[in-house]
Order: C-alpha cells, then sequence, then structure tokens
C-alpha cells in the first residue's frame, strides 16, 4: 500500500485547500492512501528555540509522519502571488536540524496541489515553491499539474468538493502521483 502524506498550508477553518486534501483522501487510487498531517501548533521558526528547547513536538510528530509515508503532496494556498508564509515555516522547521533534511525530503516523490478563489488557482505559488524543493532534494512530479481556480465555486459551505470536473482531475492526478511513486 502506498502512503501519501497530505499537508493543507492553511491555518483558516474553512480553508479550500484543507477542502481540497479532504477531497484527496476520498479519491486516493486502489492501492494507495493519503493521510493528513497537521501544521496547526507548529510555532514560528527561531533558531533561539530550536537551540534552547529542541525541536517542537508537533515538528517531531509531522516528521515522522512524512519519513514513515512514501510520499509528500503539498496543498499550498496562494498568498500575493507566492507561498504562504505559515507554509514556508512548517518546511523551515522540518528540515531542521540540518542534519535531519535528507532523512526528511532526500529523493521524496512530491505532489504539489492547490486551491484559490482567484482565476489562475495557485499557479504562482506552485512555481515558487520549486526552488524550495530544489534545495531540499525532493523528487517533484510534474507530469499534471492541478491549479484549482474560483474555488469558491468548486466546493459547497461545508467544504466538499462539489465539482465533478474538478473531481475527475484530481482524482487522474492522484493516480499519477501514485504511479510517479510506485
Amino acid at each position: 500500500m502506498t502512503k501519501i502524506i497530505g499537508i493543507s498550508g492553511s491555518l483558516r477553518r474553512q480553508s479550500f485547500n484543507a477542502s481540497l486534501l479532504a477531497a484527496a483522501v476520498e479519491l486516493a487510487p486502489s492501492g494507495a492512501t493519503v493521510e493528513i498531517g497537521s501544521i496547526q501548533d507548529i510555532p514560528l521558526y527561531n533558531f533561539d528555540v530550536e537551540h534552547e528547547q529542541g525541536i517542537p513536538p508537533s515538528v517531531a510528530r509531522l516528521k515522522e509522519q512524512i519519513i514513515a509515508a512514501d510520499a509528500l503532496l503539498l496543498v499550498t494556498p496562494e498568498y500575493n502571488n507566492s507561498i504562504p508564509g505559515v507554509f514556508k515555516n512548517v518546511i523551515d522547521w522540518l528540515s531542521r536540524p540540518p542534519a535531519d533534511a535528507p532523512r526528511v525530503f532526500s529523493q521524496r516523490p512530491v505532489g504539489l496541489i492547490g486551491a484559490s478563489p482567484g482565476n489562475f488557482g495557485t499557479i504562482l505559488s506552485q512555481n515558487a515553491w520549486l526552488p524550495v524543493l530544489r534545495t531540499l532534494g525532493t523528487r517533484p512530479w510534474f507530469s499534471s499539474p492541478l491549479y484549482v481556480s474560483s474555488a469558491a465555486k468548486v466546493f459547497d459551505a461545508e467544504g466538499r468538493l462539489i465539482d465533478e470536473a474538478v473531481r475527475e482531475k484530481l482524482r487522474k492526478y492522484l493516480q499519477g502521483f501514485a504511479r510517479f511513486i510506485g
């Protein structure tokens, strides 16, 4: 069984990206599972905190979830045409201490998807992630990008993915990503 750990880069309760990740859990192909990792309790990165107190338990838990998985799925919002600060902060913590970064990221298959209320989905945010993923030594999957635009029309008030065309794109994305991982 292929295990994918998915992380939504938004802290908002009604996050379109958390909803997209929940739909990925539901639409995981046969032979694969998508589990959700949480960023809710991860503090702002501060070397003094790391040096004096070590890695926070919330960061250590998420690291272990990623290490135990076959792949990582980043579900990214787009803020001001780039990576959300809170999401980049999570990745910065996960790469600490530097000796841990290879265990967490080196050659790990990474998928990148996202939803936005705007018309262009999260294309600029996903592009902004590329130098970060390259620096971490991941193995990103580029064959089938998924940028969900006009997200307020794609999800209902409870956060369920109701747009059948987007559901099918997500299903195909996950099938391709699972093949890439394998």
